[in-house]
């Protein structure tokens, strides 16, 4: 069971007997992605505050860049001109660029929709630009990341269906033009593109947008417009509807999610590939990912506590330091104990994720999800 598209494969190793969880290995230009895969987001061609080889020793196999953020800076002409993102950073494994099309959504006021693409303002300095889907693919095509998304319309939750399917229609749009700009600029087939299934939050509009954008999925196939601000239940409501009708030999992207519970549904639902700012965000706030939750290390009762944050984990962080000494750091406001708790939450979301692979090919996973969701509480 195996697509195989130029310097592209992707072969399921396993798969669950209990649900659609699977595994399996993507090979790209830069290297082999092991699945289900969490993806680090590096958003301006950075991991914020690590080093490319303190990223990769936490188990990485590819890290994300946002279009949006380098096309304003350093631009993508800068990145063209070093070599590529991938010698820009000195990142030697694979890369994933979004489209910018989420960044622009969340402008809101700052920008404007047309069936020509979107003009937008910079949150920098205010300058105005257009994102077409040619010039969108001209972009991420000088960045080099081995996998693309096409430019989409996300539509926000709380919207009428009408205007939902006038943004799956700009959406549907726009993937066409960028699959035949993607192809004159990219003839080798260097690069993957992804197309993105919209639609809201509305069943039949999630699935005529699958049904349009699965045409033009060599590749793989993105999932968008989720982790928003929409309840659990609706995210997993949008992924049981789509789960079933997802074609089975490419890889699955659920973008924007990263959090315990919603990686078990995903993978649940037969999702292959997902990416999150959590990681790094969380650790910014002093706090550590641990399985039964959070813990903010911020919090007086760890002044003198002399464990590590977690004592079955192997990074840095953990075999090196104690609770008090980052708590220290945190508190002094140093770097370095921000640096730590990025470390540990990235190896520890690695590490959660190989043991679902584990328990995919045990066929154990819905066992393995109940157990780790008993214990689980994300406001804690």
């Amino acid at each position: 069971m195996e697509l195989k598209n130029l310097g592209f494969s992707f072969k399921i190793t396993s798969k669950s007997t209990q649900c659609l969880a699977r595994t399996g290995v993507f090979s790209t230009p830069h290297g082999k992605i092991t699945t289900p895969v969490f993806m680090p987001v590096g958003t301006c061609a950075s991991v914020k505050g690590l080093s490319p080889e303190e990223i990769e020793a936490t188990g990485a196999d590819i890290i994300l860049a946002n279009t949006y953020h380098l096309f304003l800076r350093p631009t993508a002409d800068i990145v063209q001109k070093a070599g590529g993102v991938h010698k820009f950073m000195n990142w030697k494994k694979p890369i994933l660029t979004d489209s910018g099309g989420f960044q622009v959504f969340s402008l809101d006021s700052l920008r404007k929709l047309s069936k020509d693409g979107v003009t937008f303002k910079s949150h920098i300095d205010g300058s105005k630009f257009t994102f077409t889907p040619e010039s969108n693919m001209l972009v991420q095509n000088k960045i080099g990341a081995d996998i693309i998304m096409q430019l989409d319309v996300c539509s926000p939750s709380g919207i009428t269906h009408e205007e939902t399917k006038k943004n799956d229609q700009m959406t549907a749009e726009w993937l066409e033009r960028c699959v035949l700009e993607h192809k004159r600029l990219d003839p080798e087939g260097k690069q993957a593109l992804f197309p993105i299934v919209q639609g809201g939050f509305y069943e039949d509009l999630r699935l005529a947008s699958l049904k349009h954008a699965t045409q033009f999925a060599k590749y793989g196939i993105a999932i968008g417009g989720l982790s928003i601000g929409e309840t659990a239940l609706e995210y997993q409501r949008i992924l049981k509807t789509l789960a079933p009708h997802l074609p089975e030999k490419i890889p699955h992207y659920v973008m924007g999610i990263g959090t315990p519970d919603y990686i078990l549904w995903a993978v649940e639902n037969g999702i292959d590939m997902f990416d999150c700012v959590y990681q790094t965000r969380m650790a910014r706030t002093g706090t550590a990912m641990v399985d039964t939750g959070r813990m903010n290390l911020r919090n007086a009762t760890f002044k003198d506590d002399f464990s590590p944050i977690d004592k079955e984990c192997d990074c840095y962080a953990c075999k090196t330091y104690t609770r008090a000494y980052i708590r220290h750091l945190v508190i002094c406001n140093e770097m370095f104990g921000l640096r730590l708790l990025t470390i540990h939450n990235i190896r520890w979301t690695m590490r959660f994720v190989e043991k679902i692979r584990e328990s995919i090919k045990n066929d154990t996973f819905l066992q393995f999800r109940d157990r780790f969701l008993l214990q689980y509480n994300p406001s804690k």
